[in-house]
This record gives C-alpha cells, sequence and structure tokens, in this order.
C-alpha cells in the first residue's frame, strides 16, 4: 500500500483493509468487486490482486515461508519485499533495499550513478550486503529505513544530527544535496479527458471495466464524452490526474443521453460507495461533492 503512496493516506486503508480481511481465508475467498472497493483508490491494483493470490497459495502450505527464495517465489513479492519479511520476521541476513536505504547508502559511498539504472542499483545492493549486520538484520534494515525517512532526507538531510556522518562520502565532500543522482526522465504526455455525469432518477450511467482490461478490470467509472452521444448541459469541475507517464486534464461535466449505450447500466448513486470505482471517478464524485447545487440528486 506505501508504494507511491504517503503514510497518512495509506494508514486509514490499512486498518479498513484488515477489518475487511483479518485472516488469509476471509482474503482468499474475497471477491473482486470487495477486493477492489477496499483497496479503491491506492492505484497499482495489481497488488491487490497479487495479495489475494498469495493468500490462496498460503493457505496450502504448512507454514508461512521463512527462507527468502521460497518468500519470493509468492505472487507479488520482490527483492526488496522478500528481503524485509526474511530479515524482520524470521532473523535471515538479508539487506532490504527500498527508496530510502538507497539514498542512504548512495550518500554513504558517494555513488555518481543514476540510482534507477540496473548498474546502480547491483552495486548499492552489494554496499547494503557489505553494511548488513548479520547477528540483528531486522534491526539494521529497519534502522536504515528509519534513518532515510527521518535524517537522511531527499531535500534537507540532517548531517549534524547523522548517526554515520563521519562514514559519509558525500557529507566529506559536500555533495550530500547532489546525491541521489536522478537523470530527468522523460516528460509526461498531455492528455485532456471529459467525464459526463448522467443522471436519471438516483441513478447514474457508468460502465465496468472488462476482465481483458490491462490495469482497471473490473473498476466502474463514468463515460467519456469521446465515447458515447451525449449533450453537456453543465460544467461541474476540473482536475489533474497522472498515470504513469500521462499527465490528464479532466474537465466533469454534467449531461443528458437520449438512451443507454450498450456496455452501460445505471447505478444508484447511494450504492456508489459499496462498487469498485476507478481513481479518476473517485475524484468526480468529489468535485460535484464541492460543487453548490442540489449534490447527487437527479
Amino acid at each position: 500500500m506505501l508504494q507511491q503512496t504517503r503514510v497518512e493516506t495509506v494508514v486509514p486503508y490499512y486498518e479498513r483493509f484488515l477489518r475487511q480481511f483479518p485472516s488469509l481465508e476471509s482474503l482468499a475467498a474475497a471477491s473482486d468487486e470487495a477486493l477492489l472497493t477496499a483497496w479503491s483508490g491506492l492505484g497499482y491494483y495489481a497488488r491487490a490482486r497479487n495479495l489475494r493470490k498469495a493468500a490462496r497459495v498460503l493457505i496450502g502450505l504448512q507454514r508461512f515461508p521463512r527462507d527468502y527464495n521460497a518468500l519470493r517465489a509468492l505472487p507479488g513479492i520482490g527483492d526488496y519485499t522478500a528481503a524485509a519479511i526474511a530479515s524482520i520476521a524470521f532473523g535471515q541476513p538479508y539487506a532490504a533495499l527500498d527508496g530510502n536505504v538507497a539514498r542512504v547508502l548512495a550518500r554513504l559511498i558517494n555513488e555518481a550513478g543514476d540510482v534507477r539504472a540496473n548498474g546502480t542499483k547491483r552495486r548499492l545492493q552489494a554496499a547494503a550486503r557489505a553494511l548488513l549486520d548479520e547477528r540483528r538484520p531486522g534491526d539494521f534494515n529497519q534502522a536504515m529505513m528509519e534513518l532515510g525517512a527521518t535524517i537522511c532526507t531527499a531535500r534537507e538531510p540532517k548531517c549534524r544530527l547523522c548517526p554515520v556522518a563521519s562514514l559519509c562520502d558525500a557529507w566529506r565532500d559536500g555533495r550530500q544535496r547532489e546525491l541521489p543522482v536522478r537523470r530527468a526522465a522523460a516528460g509526461k504526455k498531455q492528455m485532456h479527458v471529459e467525464l459526463l455525469i448522467i443522471q436519471r432518477r438516483g441513478r447514474v450511467l457508468m460502465r465496468q471495466r472488462p476482465a481483458s482490461s490491462p490495469l482497471l478490470a473490473g473498476f466502474w467509472e463514468f463515460p467519456d464524452r469521446d465515447h458515447i452521444a451525449a449533450t453537456a448541459t453543465e460544467v461541474v469541475g476540473e482536475f489533474r490526474h497522472a498515470i504513469t507517464n500521462h499527465d490528464y486534464r479532466v474537465r466533469v461535466t454534467r449531461g443528458t443521453i437520449d438512451r443507454k449505450p450498450p456496455g452501460f447500466h445505471w447505478v444508484r448513486w447511494d450504492n456508489l460507495h459499496s462498487i469498485p470505482l476507478s481513481a479518476a471517478s473517485k475524484k468526480a464524485v468529489l468535485c460535484l461533492s464541492r460543487q453548490r447545487s442540489n449534490g447527487f440528486t437527479s
């Protein structure tokens, strides 16, 4: 849940998710709709599906895997997560390299390469392994994460408070604010979208993404004006919405339609909280709630 998402945003999602799915069995048995509704708004929805896949695998095992390679084989578990679980939960000697740790290490060893490049990642991982306290690997990994989150921060590192400043090559050379190096990424493609809010007798027109949709399968969304023949009546608001390398400027507009097009459904407004909405559609609902009108009435 914390991937590309701030802790204060994640906490209420995390707490609700555990209340809804308090065991492996409950998560493994979750329907797509229940799972995606619980995750809706966090993005990167493959993570939720992988959690459910992993729960289904774990139910068939005698015990939770303790070995790094067995953890790595679970759906959705990558190098970092496997190392974090193995070290923190089971005391296995694996160094966990997340963004905070990579920043600390890049400064410690004065790494001049782009931290997103594979070669640089390998050097940082090797440095992490060399420094790892194999007697207390979980504590070491968590200390490194906390050091990056609180002291060795991205913009204003607190070097005079740092317990390892005397070992830091970047601090010695006065380069701590230059590191880690991140090469400029390609500019995002600018896109314009108009979402339509078409209401009728307490219901709103929506469609559900099919299973073949690569990113948003199972999610409900408002129609895009480019895809259906509708008459716009009133602009509700605008917002920005970023997806990977696309930056969307989204206009939310009320509209009318003569007949329901194929593939769309009338959904009750008071049911929107119980179905998985796409992130853009959630933002559109917020636009409506802010508008000085009768809200969600027809």
